[in-house]
């Protein structure tokens, strides 16, 4: 591995289509060649994700962590962090990744650690957030890539998604949509990350 090169590791917990996006683009776009920037590797806290195999197909290295070996949460994350660290990541991107971190490993990470939300943050911050945006009567939902700080759902935003709430719409007809949009924003963000950052040393 170059000095140059600017590693990014994703953190999965279940097929990882965001994960999947986000490979794609690095390959349709030529990230390593223009960016001097790769997947290194996907990482799941559960060893049956699905997202594994579809990294496996698409020649990513992969690790799995299960969180349930560790008996405090502290723990997890401290091995979860050596095993990101032996990349010397530019990047550590969240891509469904179902686990609240410690303060101490997102403070690690600070500036590199990066979410997808599915609401236009800072609204429905949490779960459940297409039934809450269509009780609530949004006329409007989507998404947000921002950077992760210590309170949830609330770092920098860094690009949003707009999509319509329609009549009669179903969550499942919102989240499909939305994650659509997703699989748009999220490579694009990273990409212009990535584009801003200076090289590793």
């Amino acid at each position: 591995m170059g000095s140059l090169e600017k590693n990014i590791v994703i953190l999965i917990s279940g097929n990882g289509s965001n994960m999947v996006a986000i490979a794609n683009t690095a390959q349709k776009e030529q990230w390593h060649e223009k960016l001097q920037a790769r997947v290194a590797c996907v990482i799941s806290n559960k060893p049956g994700a699905e997202g594994l195999a579809s990294a496996a197909r698409m020649g990513i290295p992969t690790q799995v962590l299960d969180h349930k070996q560790f008996e405090t949460r502290d723990a997890f994350d401290a091995a979860l962090q050596r095993a990101i660290d032996s990349y010397q990541p530019a990047l550590v991107v969240l891509a469904g990744f179902m686990r609240i971190l410690t303060p101490a490993f997102v403070s690690h990470y600070a500036g590199r650690l990066v979410n997808i939300h599915p609401s236009l943050l800072p609204a429905f911050a949490g779960l459940n957030t297409h039934q809450r945006a269509i009780d609530a009567g949004c006329k409007v939902a989507g998404a947000t890539v921002h950077l992760v700080t210590a309170d949830l759902d609330h770092g920098p935003i860094l690009a949003q998604a707009v999509v319509p709430v329609l009549p009669g719409d179903s969550v499942a007809a919102l989240a499909t949509r939305v994650l659509s949009q997703e699989h748009r924003i999220y490579p694009q963000a990273i990409k212009a990350l990535l584009a801003s950052a200076e090289p590793l040393n």
